[in-house]
């Protein structure tokens, strides 16, 4: 059985949890490795494309950093933060690029389901909590997304570089005032926390990639990169730019 690290960072902060992803996405000679974390402060996480102004609540959250990854803005708290960095050949992301979402998110729905919520694929159908105008992640959905009570729950996205893939996303415990009506866990686990529900997807994942996951830390040159990486995810000119 494949073995993958995993690394988990509970707290951590902003440009921390961006400069680490980054490097994980840049450990070339490296095992595959999935990542849990959550964030202090709550973070604010603008989409690479995105404008400053195209997201109204920037001024509402207590940090703002700017992924490498596309889509919308997402409010990182009451979440569990997800991340996979691996090779593109392994079987995981082999082939087209919504194939590797499908096979990630339904490890996600059934460690979902393992707590009791009712998450599935959005498919073709429209969502009551698809907002026009607000640069949101959750207010913006698509057919690969998982989705339970009409509303999208789960949030990720990838980044494709030098033969790798990084593959970051949240898992919605709660919501926040700048998400307002979301699907969340906590409407059907009262309590549920990212600590807990952690291990309870850790299993998920290495039932449905046939894997071992081993607790880790990052490596001297990984976690010095991601200090020097880190910086720019909160610098004024990298997270106002287009």
């Amino acid at each position: 059985m494949e073995s993958w690290r995993l690394i988990t960072t509970w707290g951590a902060d902003p440009a921390f949890n961006m400069g680490l992803d980054e490097a994980l996405l840049e450990s070339a000679d490296s095992q595959p490795t999935l990542r849990f974390y959550s964030w202090k402060p709550d973070t604010l996480s603008l989409g690479y494309f995105q404008r400053f102004a195209d997201v109204p609540g920037t001024d509402r959250a207590g940090a703002v950093v700017r992924r490498i990854t596309g889509g919308g803005a997402i409010h990182h708290v009451k979440e569990l933060t997800f991340s996979i960095a691996a090779s593109l050949d392994h079987p995981v992301y082999r082939g087209p690029i919504a194939d590797s979402y499908a096979r990630v998110h339904e490890a996600i729905r059934a460690a979902l389901a393992e707590v009791g919520v009712p998450a599935e694929v959005r498919g073709e159908r429209d969502l009551v909590s698809d907002r026009a105008g607000t640069g949101m992640c959750f207010h913006k959905s698509s057919p690969i997304d998982l989705v339970w009570g009409e509303r999208k729950g789960v949030g990720s996205a990838q980044r494709r570089k030098g033969g790798r893939v990084l593959h970051h996303g949240s898992i919605k415990l709660g919501s926040s005032p700048l998400e307002g009506a979301i699907a969340t866990a906590d409407e059907h686990a009262k309590g549920l926390r990212a600590e807990t529900f952690a291990p309870v997807l850790r299993e998920a994942f290495g039932r449905a990639f046939s894997i071992e996951l081993e607790s880790a830390v990052p490596g001297p040159e990984e976690r010095t990169r991601a200090r020097l990486l880190g910086r720019r995810y909160v610098d004024p000119g990298f997270v106002r730019r287009r």
